[in-house]
């Protein structure tokens, strides 16, 4: 049907009568006729040949597409040539169509095996001779679908993580043009990184886009969690941040939970436009496309050959076109945008599969202490003087707490946790990293590992000793609840000095890492007994999105 409207509107019947049947009645003749020359006013790199007019014009991501490709492959090309000069019998090939990896977006080419792009030269010429570049995964793509880790984006200020082939900056660039197109972003985030996955400066890229949010991993909080409070309290994050969202859904690929209503809610927004999935490590938005092609044939056939997924940082090195649906609009697998300041980013490719959680969450309370004297100095005391490690990665130190208060770690089991004294853990540390205090995972891993050396001092401030004061967030690891009273005791006859106060601490994690403070997230079956819902304005609630699961 949609073909056939189509076929009408560009049919000449449909053009208007005055330009069909009219006939100048004098007709005027020039021998020498005068040439005229427009000169275009766009720059060289935004100049492009066109494929057609009205609704066969190539769309602004067809260009963005088409440059995008265009400046990689040049860059491959200049980068080979330098080499000709030393060594001439090294010859890249690239194909002169821009062809790229369906699995990761990067150019084709024939000369570095442990690059990204990399085809046999067989296979290569093989795809060529049959017109089949669409069909070929490189190597590095398909070492990832097989659980392998492969780093491409590491460093940045941190510890190298494997060949950096793409830099955060380059691949906001490559997201710039977003701002300036009429589009509809879907925005994935991760329930259990939430800050770290949240990309920072989103409007700069987005502008007044509007944003689908999908908040992916919900199935892994802990048992009893009301997802009615926890919807708002991602609503209510997400409104701080002053961006044009449209919806919020919480989804769980594993149990396919919320999958359908992001499908739909695709297919009900993009009224035409192109859609763009800014993806997050360690998520997989293609179950979204894959319930899309249960209602679209297009979206069906898109999914024969779609993107790679894996778990490492920058899998997605290049805009990957998907087309995805029969109404107009593509779909656009952009690169994920390299987050330097998590995790991910500092410990080893072998270490990474540590910090992704791979069943629901328990929470981790600190190392209970052996009856001895240090044991009645904390009794007397509570955890004022003591040092608390998570892993390798996050070392908290407890300036000013009361007798009663409690930390609580979520995230991933492997990462354990343990309690020393102060003045005790930098030997504790020393002599553990790579043993208990993993990742890193090996003493070997350990001797490189460049310590601790970012320090944050956070004064938590508390009024109601009935609910956590608030949760410190670790950028791609998990977060830590702070309970100024542990609930276990609240009901007892206990006497608190006080019910409100400050709480001191100072986390110490790698240098790129940030550590973020926020309102505490509603979790558990506790979370909807001292979870409160904020009264809104009836202005709020005509502007406030609305959430599913």
């Amino acid at each position: 049907m949609a073909l056939k409207t189509l076929t009408t509107f560009l049919s000449p019947l449909s053009l208007p009568h005055h330009f069909t049947n009219s006939t100048p009645k004098f007709l005027k003749t020039y021998t020498n006729p005068t040439l005229i020359v427009c000169k275009s006013t766009l720059s060289p790199e935004t100049q492009f040949e066109s494929d057609g007019a009205g609704a066969a014009a190539p769309t602004r991501g067809d260009r963005f597409l088409e440059l995008q490709k265009a400046k990689e492959a040049a860059k491959v090309v200049l980068r080979d040539s330098k080499k000709k000069r030393k060594k001439k019998d090294k010859v890249l090939k690239v194909n002169t169509a821009v062809a790229s990896c369906y699995g990761c977006g990067a150019p084709l080419q024939t000369s570095e095996s442990d690059a990204p792009g990399y085809v046999d030269p067989d296979t290569y010429e093989l795809k060529k001779k049959h017109h089949q570049f669409k069909t070929v995964l490189c190597g590095r793509c398909r070492l990832l679908s097989h659980g392998h880790m492969i780093t491409a984006v590491g460093g940045n200020g941190g510890y190298a993580g494997g060949k950096q082939f793409v830099s955060a900056d380059e691949l906001r660039e490559k997201l710039s043009h977003l701002r300036r197109e009429r589009a509809l972003i879907v925005k994935l985030v991760d329930i259990v990184d939430f800050n770290g996955s949240f990309l920072a400066r989103i409007r700069d890229l987005a502008g007044a886009n509007p944003i689908i949010l999908v908040v992916t991993k919900v199935d892994l909080l802990p048992k009893g969690t009301d997802f009615n409070c926890v919807g708002d309290w991602v609503v209510e994050a997400t409104t701080k941040k002053k961006l044009n969202v449209l919806s919020v859904h919480l989804t769980s690929s594993k149990s396919l939970a919320g999958i359908v209503g992001v499908a739909s809610e695709i297919q009900k927004e993009k009224k035409g436009r192109d859609v763009y999935i800014l993806v997050s490590n360690f998520l997989n938005w293609r179950l979204p496309a894959e319930k899309m092609g249960e209602r679209d044939p297009a979206a069906a056939m898109a999914q024969k050959y779609k993107p790679i997924q894996s778990a490492v940082p920058g899998t997605t090195l290049g805009p990957i076109q998907i087309d995805a649906f029969l109404g107009g609009g593509k779909l656009y697998d952009t690169p994920g945008v390299h987050l330097h300041h998590r995790q991910a980013a500092v410990v080893h490719a072998e270490d990474l599969p540590a910090l992704a959680p791979q069943s629901r969450l328990r929470g981790q309370s600190f190392a209970v202490i052996s009856e001895t004297e240090t044991n009645n100095e904390f009794k007397s005391h509570g955890l004022n003087g003591f040092t608390i490690f998570w892993g390798g990665l996050v070392r908290i130190d407890l300036l000013k707490v009361l007798p009663e208060t409690c930390l609580t770690f979520y995230g991933p089991k492997s990462l354990q946790v343990y309690m020393v004294p102060t003045d005790k853990a930098d030997e504790f540390y020393q002599k553990e990293l790579g043993v208990t205090l993993t990742p890193p995972i090996g003493k070997q891993k350990a001797e490189g590992w460049k310590g601790l050396d970012r320090e944050r001092l956070l004064e938590i401030k508390f009024e109601d000793t009935e609910r956590p004061a608030s949760d410190v967030a670790i950028s791609g690891l998990g977060w830590i609840s702070v309970e100024p009273v542990r609930r276990s005791i609240r009901n007892s006859d206990i006497n608190l000095e006080s019910t409100s106060g400050e709480l001191h601490l100072a986390v110490h994690v790698p240098k790129p890492v940030e550590v973020f403070v926020r309102n505490p997230m509603p979790v558990g079956k506790a979370g909807a007994e001292w979870y409160q819902y904020r009264e809104l304005t009836e202005t709020e609630l005509e502007v406030r999105p609305k959430w599913y699961f």
